[in-house]
């Protein structure tokens, strides 16, 4: 089978088949089986398609005609040379698959198109999101039984205090997510930058109707709405940077593209910034240098495009300052945060970031690690102290998604990248694990949870797994004998510490490896007060244990398939493996050492020295040792219970205020934000109600005075001339009414007497007539 058309064919067949269940629920899903269940059986199906299509598509089509690449050597003693040379080999062996299915409009040189843009990458993306969303849809089947019949919703109260009572909706829950399954689809697939930002907004609206699934709430609702606005904050900016990148290279494509059959494509955006003449480095292209004011540094528009972009990154992956958001889009079903909000929606800013990273200049990449950083160690932070076993999780989230962004800010797009595949399945596992812990308990607090292992052992050790593969536990320098989170976290710390090592003259940057290793300990020091508060000891609530048990297996069976690949995801068994396919589909050039230019003593060292001993091994002993630290930290306080949490959160109590209350951005962003908003729209309120209101009132007013007169008028002189006229009419009527007696002799006097006084007159006139003048 030939990859340039069986590729595009596949793909597209699993981007279209969610579509094609949402339209189906859409129309036919109340009617769909008893409460609308066959709609969840449909939309299972049509993403299990998709996922088998995206398999057979990675595995049967791509590999057999581009293999896959000698995996790097990590064990300590590999020869420098060797792991140095690989990375030099790679980049623009496979060149991606880019054409158009159709084009929407041609104005001028610029064409709207629906395109595709397919490599290694692209078939990782659909292979991870498919399978995931796959695992997810069949857990939810079991999770939102519920909705199949009348809701009693005890979070909501009625104004005569009596809880919610509605329909189930079972159905609308799938139709969102099919809804949503092909938006990030689309993401993935999109072959030009007009296209991935429609899907990129699709995606943003999914969110908002799956966090605020429980709109009758009044918490789902301001998530809802939370989410929805900080994320288009971030777009604001994305939409500024793509704005710079068409008005100065004339194309939305990403690759190169022949229209017309001759064999001279055209060139898309990653061409014009580097291009097979310039040996692929980074260089401002011809229509940046043209768009730019005389005396002007054209550098300086590949930077704001740059960061333009990132901000709309920035927003989608809950990072500082726009990270606020994540942990409250919680409010939707754990299905919803395990799929959107753990392993591929807020991923879609990270696999953003990895898809344009050619087009990042070095200071702009400086900006995403320096982000990246503060985000994963504020959110790492906030999870120490959260007792939500779903908010845990989700500050957990942004701080993973910290990491991936300070991978690709130091240059290590095959460690951010490793680390968004790795994290999408121990995440996902993670999530859904807590869905089954709330679904047998009945609460998120966990500080009523404990003991229930020996109610739930399926949720409880898979759980445990993904708490280990998160911690990125394992022997150091083995090939197998270790988690997925071990070998994608050893390569983020180690090409962090190549970065900081290769910038001598900022000394400041050394805090980006720092930072990362401690980030590592508290990760594994949050994740297991996770573990051992809702599993291991005696029970708080000795309620919620009696009445706790395991999820039904349509539940925990696809626990245990996100817990297997949770382990081995980062494994390369027999050349074949995540990191391996990644390289395939390292844009051409990154690989290479860069100087910044507003910054010339920044360096972005080559990734693939960071494979080499003097950042490996250490790396890996401190990665390894940090992440043991924090467990043991976990074991002797909620473990063991050696030390009492309690005293410790006495004597800090000033630290513990300050990160239970998530280092009070909310409340700063209240104070800087919210409340002027608040207090501009309440004075325009006031301006509506008393100036134009007041104008109208006013013009009202006048209009019934004037109408007040009008009536006046017509009643006193027009109608006081009618009535008056009528009355003498009507008087004279009354008195000449007397004449008529009834009695006829009078009739007849009448008749005679008037007869005798016409006959007087006829004759006076006629004599006077006669007698002339």
């Amino acid at each position: 089978m030939d990859p340039d058309s069986t590729l595009p064919l596949l793909l597209g067949l699993a981007w279209l088949l969610p579509l094609a269940s949402f339209t189906l629920i859409l129309f036919f899903g109340p009617r769909m089986g008893k409460a609308g269940l066959g709609a969840g059986y449909l939309a299972t199906g049509a993403i299990l398609a998709s996922c088998l299509l995206s398999l057979f598509a990675l595995f049967f089509v791509w590999l057999p005609h581009h293999g896959v690449p000698e995996p790097i050597q990590h064990a300590a003693g590999a020869a420098s040379h060797d792991a140095h040379a690989v990375g030099h080999d790679l980049g623009s062996l496979v060149k991606p698959i880019t054409a158009d299915w159709y084009t929407l409009g041609k104005f001028g040189a610029l064409r709207l198109s629906i395109g595709y843009y397919i490599d290694s990458l692209t078939l990782l993306m659909f292979s991870m999101v498919t399978l995931i969303a796959t695992c997810i849809h069949f857990y939810a089947i079991g999770y939102m039984h519920d909705e199949l019949h009348e809701v009693v919703d005890h979070e909501v109260r009625l104004s005569n205090r009596d809880h919610l009572h509605r329909p189930g909706r079972f159905h609308r829950f799938f139709q969102y997510l099919s809804l949503f399954c092909f938006s990030m689809l689309g993401i993935v697939i999109a072959g030009n930058i007009a296209m991935m930002f429609v899907f990129w907004e699709l995606v943003g609206i999914c969110s908002y109707l799956l966090i605020g699934f429980y709109i009758e709430r009044k918490s789902a609702t301001n998530a809802a709405n939370k989410a929805f606005i900080v994320n288009r904050i971030g777009d604001f900016g994305m939409i500024i940077g793509l704005m710079a990148l068409l008005a100065s290279l004339g194309t939305f494509d990403f690759g190169d593209i022949d229209y017309d059959g001759s064999g001279q494509p055209e060139r898309g955006i990653f061409s014009q910034v580097r291009s097979p003449e310039n040996h692929y480095a980074l260089q401002v292209p011809a229509g940046m240098v043209k768009n730019t004011a005389p005396g002007g540094n054209p550098y300086w528009l590949l930077v704001i495009a740059g960061v333009g972009i990132f901000c709309g990154c920035v927003g989608k992956s809950a990072q500082f300052p726009l990270h606020v958001w994540l942990p409250d889009a919680m409010e939707g079903p754990t299905p919803v945060s395990a799929l959107v909000h753990s392993a591929t929606m807020v991923a879609a800013g990270v696999y953003l970031v990895g898809r344009f990273f050619p087009v990042f200049a070095p200071e702009v990449l400086l900006v995403i690690a320096i982000i990246g950083c503060i985000t994963l160690f504020i959110a790492a932070t906030i999870a120490i102290t959260a007792t939500d076993i779903k908010r845990v999780l989700a500050y957990s989230t942004v701080s993973q998604l910290g990491y991936m962004m300070l991978a690709l800010g130091v240059g290590g797009w095959s460690a951010g990248m490793f680390h968004l595949i790795t994290h999408a399945f121990f995440k996902s596992l993670l999530f859904m694990c807590s869905g089954s812990v709330i679904h047998a308990c009945h609460t998120n607090d966990m500080t009523k949870m404990g003991g229930l292992r020996h109610k739930m052992p399926w949720t409880a050790y898979t759980m445990l797994v993904g708490c280990l593969a998160i911690m990125g536990a394992g022997v150091p320098f083995s090939i197998w004998l270790a988690f997925s989170g071990h070998y994608s976290k050893d390569a983020i710390l180690a090409q962090a510490l190549s970065f900081t090592q290769s910038n001598p003259m900022y000394p400041i940057l050394s805090l980006l490896f720092y930072v990362a290793a401690m980030g590592a300990a508290i990760t594994a020091f949050y994740m297991f007060r996770l573990w051992f508060m809702t599993f291991a000891g005696p029970p708080r609530d000795h309620h919620i244990y009696e009445h706790a048990h395991e999820s039904p297996k349509i539940m925990y069976y696809p626990l245990v398939v996100l817990a297997a690949l949770a382990i081995g995801s980062g494994w390369s068994i027999f050349g074949f493996g995540v990191q391996p396919l990644l390289e395939q589909a390292r844009p051409a050039g990154i690989q290479l050492e860069t100087h910044g230019v507003l910054l010339p003593e920044l360096i972005h060292p080559d990734e693939h020295d960071s494979h080499l001993d003097q950042f490996h091994v250490p790396a890996t002993l401190v990665a390894t040792g940090t992440a043991l630290a924090g467990f043991l930290l976990a074991v002797i306080f909620y473990g063991l219970r050696i030390l009492d949490p309690n005293e410790v959160r006495h004597q800090f109590r000033p630290i513990y205020e300050f990160l239970i209350h998530k280092w009070y951005f909310d409340e700063l962003y209240d104070v800087l934000f919210v409340q002027p908003v608040l207090f501009v729209s309440r004075r325009v309120a006031e301006f509506d109600k008393k100036a134009i209101d007041g104008f109208i009132d006013n013009l009202a007013l006048w209009a019934r005075m004037v109408s007040s007169l009008d009536d006046l008028i017509d009643r006193y002189i027009v109608d006081g001339f009618v009535n008056v006229a009528a009355a003498r009419i009507f008087a004279i009527g009354e008195w000449l009414h007397g004449a008529e007696t009834g009695k006829l002799r009078q009739y007849v006097m009448f008749i005679v007497i008037g007869t005798v006084a016409l006959f007087i007159l006829i004759t006076f006139y006629l004599n006077s007539t006669l007698a002339g003048p």
